[in-house]
């Protein structure tokens, strides 16, 4: 009786993950967590919701009829500066997020983890990507409702809504910072004011610029949410015919907006992730 020997098939190699491949899976699955985060607590969609919807009513009611603009309505003047100062306000759900995510551990145990550290952070600004994009999508329908109208081309609308979304996403990076910073998620909302009143409530977003004081008014030219209001203004056909200050920055608004997303990703993202490799347990 011959023994016939069967041959071993050798086992299949493990795949190999190049480091993008892998960085791109952790970025997609933190990012997936923070939207099931939404989804089960829609309460925090409600309530980004609601404030800026507030703002709307208040505005286009209440000061409509004190508040001239040249060229054109109230109401078509205010809505980019709305939009303009709802994804800066939706910015900080980044940076009460990562507080939060210290206070509970959360960081503690993605640091143990073998993923990417950036990872972590791009998948926090990304679920505040897509939270602006549902509020300005529902800020736009309640724009529709008071007489808020796009007199532009589809694609400058749509470059427009880009413009917005691409600058809220730049600043969420400052949010994380920030919200990386402080001791508690309690300080997060009294610090994050403390930014986001004076850049937003100081500039073009609600009245005319050549209105303020003269300090006033040199701040709000050189503010970048000026610029974004600006260009949200041009892009969605609503500028009027009053006369837009000889200053650089909005008299190419557009692209004082595309610098200022590339000067705050540049310096803020490579702050973030030295941040978080540096944080330890509070």
């Amino acid at each position: 009786m011959t023994a016939t020997a069967t041959a071993t098939r050798p086992a299949p190699a493990p795949p190999t993950w190049n480091p993008l491949s892998l960085w791109y899976s952790d970025g997609w699955t933190t990012t997936k967590r923070n939207l099931i985060k939404i989804k089960r607590t829609p309460d925090m969609l409600v309530f980004a919701v609601i404030q800026p919807i507030m703002f709307v009513l208040l505005f286009s009611q209440v000061y409509a009829g004190a508040i001239a603009v040249q060229g054109t309505d109230y109401v078509q003047f205010l809505m980019a500066g709305i939009f303009a100062q709802t994804v800066v306000f939706g910015s900080t759900f980044s940076g009460s997020a990562m507080a939060q995510d210290l206070k509970d551990g959360i960081i503690d145990r993605f640091r143990s983890l073998p993923m990417s550290s950036s990872a972590v952070l791009v998948g926090r600004t990304n679920g505040d990507l897509v939270l602006n994009t549902i509020s300005m999508i529902i800020m736009m329908a309640t724009g529709f409702l008071v007489g808020w109208r796009v007199n532009s081309s589809m694609g400058e609308f749509f470059a427009g809504l880009g413009l917005l979304l691409l600058f809220s996403y730049a600043f969420s990076w400052v949010m994380a910072l920030l919200g990386m910073s402080v001791r508690s998620p309690e300080v997060i909302n009294n610090a994050s004011f403390i930014i986001l009143f004076p850049i937003t409530f100081i500039s073009n977003a609600f009245v005319p610029i050549e209105t303020l004081p003269d300090p006033l008014r040199v701040f709000a030219e050189l503010n970048p949410v000026s610029a974004l209001v600006q260009a949200a203004r041009e892009l969605f056909g609503n500028e009027g015919s009053a006369p837009v200050p000889d200053v650089w920055t909005l008299q190419n608004p557009v692209l004082t907006v595309l610098i200022g997303v590339v000067v705050l990703l540049v310096v803020f993202v490579p702050l973030c992730i030295r941040k978080f490799a540096s944080i330890s347990s509070r």
